[in-house]
Parts: C-alpha cells; sequence; structure tokens
C-alpha cells in the first residue's frame, strides 16, 4: 500500500531544520532507518535551495515522502522560476556542490514544471522489508 506524507513550511531558514525532522519523523514510522542519513541531508540541500533561489519572500514551500513498492521519493516544491543546474566548480569553490551530492545520494533525480513553481524530486530504493530477506 502507497504511503505518503507532506508538509508546507514558511520561506525561513529554520524551515530547513523543520524539515529534517519532518523527513526523520516520517522515516522513522514507516521503519525506514537506512534511508535517513541520506535523505535528511538531500531534504537539507533541496529546501536551502528552494529558499535561495525558488521561494519568494513571503511564500512557503512543501516537502513530500512517498513510499510505493520498493521506491522512495522526496519532493521539494517551491513557487519560483528557474530549474537547478548542477554547476561545475573548483577545488577552492565555497558552495555550488549541493546537487552533486544529492545526485550521487539519490538513485534517480529529476524536475517536474509547473505553472507556477517547480518539484524537485529525488527516488531512493527501499531495503526489502524483513519477512522478504
Amino acid at each position: 500500500m502507497p504511503l505518503s506524507q507532506q508538509r508546507r513550511f514558511p520561506g525561513r531558514h529554520a524551515s530547513v531544520g523543520a524539515s529534517r525532522v519532518f523527513v526523520t519523523d516520517v522515516l522513522s514510522e514507516w521503519d525506514l532507518h537506512s534511508l535517513i542519513e541520506d535523505i535528511t541531508l538531500c531534504v537539507s540541500e533541496l529546501t536551502t535551495n528552494a529558499l535561495r533561489h525558488g521561494t519568494p519572500p513571503g511564500r512557503a514551500f512543501r516537502v513530500g515522502l512517498h513510499q510505493n513498492g520498493d521506491a522512495v521519493r522526496l519532493e521539494v516544491r517551491d513557487s519560483g522560476p528557474g530549474q537547478p543546474v548542477i554547476r561545475h566548480t573548483g577545488l577552492d569553490t565555497c558552495s555550488g556542490r549541493g546537487l552533486h551530492i544529492v545526485n550521487a545520494l539519490a538513485d534517480s533525480f529529476g524536475v517536474d514544471d509547473h505553472v507556477v513553481g517547480k518539484t524537485v524530486w529525488l527516488t531512493f530504493k527501499a531495503p526489502a522489508p524483513p519477512h522478504a530477506r
């Protein structure tokens, strides 16, 4: 049976930490403890990008988690224009590595455009339930 939870967060820096707590709580509830570290890091990167580049002042962003079979999908939707771009950075660059990390941790990565805004999504292979091992 597919599972799904989502939450809206105000466009404030404190929402990055709140989104990590949300993801940790949901994955714990779903007994997907082995995915918490990777997905929490990814939600932190994606929500930071949403705040910096995609959430206009006074607007919110949404974080969603969906489990269907052996896949977990993380979504971060904002109302801003533009697409995230994986940049090539130098060794002495202080930023611009977040999407490289996200792309390395996730099994797939993409962006869905909307009339207003976009959804950046990642999928992760969920571990087999204990009774199926």
